[in-house]
């Protein structure tokens, strides 16, 4: 049997990314008629990631500003036309003028993974100075849209992407970033229902994005709080920070406090040695600053974390709070505002998922969906 070749590529994400090789990528895998290649930034491999049933391609490698970003158009078409994959899926709103050349020139359904809303991103968010930031995301979202027609289907990370996006008409699939655990273990061996109150010392966990947006240095402030009641309570920082000068900064701040550690910062984590963590820990925290950018996104980390059986605590917000309140597995508060003795009762005397983890965190639905979509595309 000819099995036809599906691409699967993003500019800016690692090889090894979570959503696209491990969830995407291991899903359309198991299809027996398809074959799965994957290009990305380069990036450590675990030794489980090569055994996988798929061709690796880390071609990318620049840094955000630079020559090298628009060199990589080049490599891109290079493999392009290396491959000629009978099936495009990219996950880079970059990739798109490359990829719309190709799908015309050799009739091949081109799938758009939106993983983000790139341009509330980049109008909100000041990653870039001054106007630029404004500039960019405009050109972004007319990018998308001039591309949109030639689009076969859209994968919308977020349920809100639906509303947002005006350019998706009716060919989209919601495909959330709900939990894979590893081969090894489908979940979590703690004991439900959960407790903290014996838990010593207790054990916090920040994990993925390290940013002021993302709320870490909150999640350190809470931690000093938490200490007042719990002097054995103790931080874990783990993930990847994209800014140097904040980094340092961060560092600055943690050298003298022994109850917070961290791992990886200036290089990217392996998402195994995350997943360890959370295993390893008791409480996951979203810290995350109040911005229209997150605030209707519902984070990757939240559906990990209740995955391996963490209590969550999120600032406010009520796309959040009503997951937590279905699974019993946390609570939302500010934390902007000052801890309380209140919140430390409600956090160390409830009991949380008295009826274990629901399976519609885990990723087996959304594997299903996007088996069916490239079956459909591909007349198989």
């Amino acid at each position: 049997m000819i099995r036809k070749r599906i691409l699967l590529a993003s500019l800016l994400k690692p090889v090894s990314d979570t959503r696209l090789y491990e969830k995407i990528g291991q899903s359309l895998a198991k299809l027996p008629e398809v074959e799965v290649h994957l290009a990305g930034f380069k990036a450590h491999f675990s030794k489980s990631a090569a055994k996988q049933a798929i061709t690796f391609h880390p071609i990318f490698s620049f840094r955000r500003l630079s020559f090298g970003r628009i060199a990589a158009q080049l490599t891109f078409w290079k493999l392009l036309r290396q491959v000629r994959p009978q099936l495009l899926l990219v996950a880079t709103h970059e990739l798109l003028p490359l990829s719309w050349l190709y799908s015309k020139l050799y009739s091949c359904p081109l799938v758009y993974d939106v993983q983000e809303n790139y341009y509330l991103n980049l109008t909100t968010q000041s990653v870039y100075p001054g106007v630029l930031g404004k500039v960019l995301g405009f050109l972004v979202r007319a990018l998308e849209k001039a591309a949109a027609s030639s689009v076969s289907h859209f994968l919308l990370a977020e349920t809100s992407y639906a509303q947002e996006l005006p350019f998706l008409g009716q060919r989209y699939t919601v495909l959330q970033n709900k939990y894979l655990p590893p081969a090894a273990s489908f979940s979590s061996e703690r004991s439900f229902p959960i407790s903290l109150e014996a838990f010593r010392p207790l054990r916090l966990l920040y994990s993925g994005t390290i940013s002021r947006l993302y709320g870490v240095l909150e999640a350190i402030e809470f931690t000093r709080q938490l200490r007042t009641w719990r002097p054995e309570a103790e931080l874990t920082i783990i993930g990847y920070c994209a800014e140097e000068a904040f980094l340092r900064e961060l560092k600055s701040l943690v050298k003298d406090l022994p109850y917070v550690q961290l791992i990886g910062g200036e290089t990217l984590v392996p998402h195994e040695e995350i997943l360890v963590q959370e295993r390893l820990h008791h409480v996951g925290l979203l810290p995350y600053r109040p911005h229209p950018s997150t605030f209707s996104c519902v984070p990757t980390k939240l559906f990990e974390y209740l995955g391996n059986g963490l209590v969550v605590i999120t600032e406010a917000n009520p796309l959040w709070a009503d997951i937590l309140d279905k699974t019993q597995a946390g609570f939302t508060i500010r934390f902007s505002e000052r801890l309380s003795l209140k919140d430390v009762e409600v956090l160390l005397k409830n009991t949380y998922y008295p009826e274990g983890i629901p399976a519609a965190v885990f990723w087996q639905e959304e594997e299903q969906k996007v088996q069916t979509i490239i079956r459909d595309l591909l007349k198989l």
